[in-house]
């Protein structure tokens, strides 16, 4: 038999079995969707402090070190500055961006990838949207983040 032959006989349910799971691939939507109880609001209305002595703040003595609170990734980058980013990745809303000191000290979201400049501009195409990045301030010991 021919292939042309054998293709009509497959017909149109051969067809759709080929071509949907090539058309759900191109959709907006990709198979590993986050479930809309795990998503999470990006943080708004941001300011807190912390107290760089205190058992909190631990990780923050060292450059690349990062804490985690009230939604918010606060870190004190290779340079030795203090930054803050949004814990909540503006792909999809998950709860899963830490700074990982590759490339000159990143974000990332570990839910699907998305990497983030400490200015919050993508590096990857995982997402377009910018990851939200909020101020400091250091006065002494105490390090506010605030929007």
């Amino acid at each position: 038999m021919e292939r042309k032959a054998f293709l009509r006989t497959l017909g149109a349910g051969a067809a759709f079995a080929v071509v949907f799971p090539c058309l759900h691939g191109c959709s907006s939507e990709s198979s590993d969707d986050v479930a809309p109880e795990d998503m999470k609001p990006i943080p708004t209305g941001v300011d807190f402090t912390v107290d760089l002595t205190s058992e909190e703040a631990n990780n923050l003595s060292t450059n690349g070190g990062f804490i985690l609170k009230n939604d918010v990734v606060v870190v004190r980058n290779l340079e030795g500055i203090f930054v803050a980013a949004s814990q909540i990745c503006s792909h999809q809303q998950t709860d899963q961006v830490r700074f990982l000191d590759l490339d000159g000290g990143i974000y990332r979201c570990d839910t699907h990838g998305s990497r983030f400049d400490q200015q919050g501009n993508p590096l990857n195409t995982v997402t377009s949207n910018k990851l939200k990045i909020f101020n400091t301030e250091l006065t002494g010991d105490m390090l506010r983040v605030f929007e």
